[in-house]
């Protein structure tokens, strides 16, 4: 069958399941989840043997440790999947929540409800496990999926969707809701990022270049970010203890990720006293500092920043640090240089925490907290499907109420327009 034909079929039978999903009560959904995981634990040695096929075929291939590592599936992880799935039961149903109810003049009742989004088709990387974590956020906000994982993860993913099936089946609800597309050939994906009659939104996770593709090729509307350029700014009415433990925290808690710290923003009036303290911090952890010429006037160690340096997301023990004025300048600073991912101040003055709330325009601001924070599980979300860097739809993190939209609903008893 070629690949457009394949699509296709896909498609249709998602756009059917899709259907009979939005309709399933909460609690049919739930055991559906609950079903998946006693699948997924069941069949662990399957699962394992299926993913140590594509170890090895990565190996040959010559993928680095990283991408093997994050190829890997071991039963901690696999646990993992389990609770996620059991996570994701427990959380409310946002699907048929009706909000803003409110009476008119003419006696009408006007409210909006949450309704699913219908086929969501979902493009990923190497990780075996977001075949799971995006069926569950798919399955539970009453949507039928799509998935297209990475040609370097075929055998797992397959595994895993065949644990997905039966939990489905087990249950009593169709197995096409969610579809694991089966071949690695990359005409694949141009297909479904066009199949606009089948699918609603397309979510890609991924690297920048994956992305950057899915955004521009796509004809259906795409839920993603691109980069992860985030900054803590330390303000001169900082707590210097406070500030060291975040400015830390947001950078070396973990290097490869979207809300670490690429960017440190430092007011003139405490960077005397906060920079000394934190370049021992970060020397300590192996971190390269790259600065402005103020900053490398007071750190020795620190190597001079370029233009590009602003603009880039390492993903690594790297970080660009640069003294500025004041508030003002650091809002500067972030709204030419940032990618609307996540922002942080450290003030102990609260006006200045108001106006950084208010004007930095970014996916998530926070006050005095570690950028680490922007994350759905951190946020109560439960598991997140990615994080949105877009102004329409959904923002930020994205969990079950992102995966779903709002309709308006009217209530009435006979009334007629006058």
């Amino acid at each position: 069958m070629e690949i457009k034909q394949y699509m296709s079929s896909l498609g249709l039978k998602a756009r059917a399941a899709g259907r009979e999903i939005s309709r399933t009560e909460s609690g049919k959904k739930n055991l559906a989840l609950l079903k998946i995981a006693e699948a997924i634990d069941a069949d662990q040695d399957m699962l394992i043997a299926e993913n140590t096929k594509d170890l090895e075929a990565g190996k040959q291939n010559g993928l680095d440790a990283a991408s093997l590592d994050r190829l890997a599936l071991t039963p901690a992880r696999i646990q993992a999947m389990i609770e996620g799935l059991k996570q994701v039961a427990a959380l409310p149903d946002p699907v048929g929540e009706i909000t803003d109810l409110s009476y008119r003049p003419s006696g009408i009742q006007v409210g909006q409800m949450r309704v699913p989004l219908g086929v969501i088709g979902i493009i990923y990387e190497s990780r075996p496990n977001v075949t799971v974590d995006a069926a569950a956020l798919c399955l539970k906000s009453g949507n039928a999926c799509i998935l297209r994982g990475g040609s370097e993860a075929l055998h797992s993913n397959q595994a895993v969707a065949a644990c997905i099936a039966k939990g489905l089946a087990a249950a009593g609800l169709p197995v096409e809701a969610v579809q694991c597309v089966a071949t690695a050939d990359r005409e694949a994906v141009g297909e479904l990022i066009t199949m606009d009659r089948y699918v609603d939104v397309i979510v890609p996770r991924g690297g920048k270049s994956l992305i950057e593709r899915i955004s521009r090729d796509a004809t259906i509307p795409v839920i993603k970010h691109l980069d992860g350029i985030c900054h803590v700014y330390i303000d001169d009415k900082a707590d210097i203890e406070k500030a060291v433990r975040i400015a830390v925290n947001a950078k070396t808690h973990r290097y490869g990720v979207c809300n670490a710290m690429e960017t440190l923003l430092v007011a003139e009036g405490i960077a005397a006293k906060v920079l000394p303290i934190l370049a021992a911090e970060y020397g300590e952890k192996g971190v390269e500092l790259r600065g402005c010429l103020r900053t490398c006037s007071l750190i020795p160690t620190c190597k001079r920043a370029t233009e590009e340096d602003w603009r880039t997301e390492y993903l690594a023990p790297i970080l660009s640090i640069r003294i500025v004025d004041g508030l003002d300048q650091a809002i500067e600073h972030i709204s030419q240089y940032s990618s609307g991912h996540t922002e942080a101040i450290v003030t102990e003055d609260y006006t200045l925490a108001r106006r950084f709330l208010r004007e930095v325009d970014s996916s998530s601001v926070m006050v005095n907290a570690s950028t680490r924070f922007a994350d759905g599980f951190e946020y109560g979300l439960g598991a997140e499907i990615g994080i949105s860097t877009d102004k329409l739809h959904a923002r930020g993190p994205v969990g079950l109420k992102g995966l779903t939209s709002l309709k308006y609903i009217v209530l009435g008893d006979g009334h007629i327009r006058q």
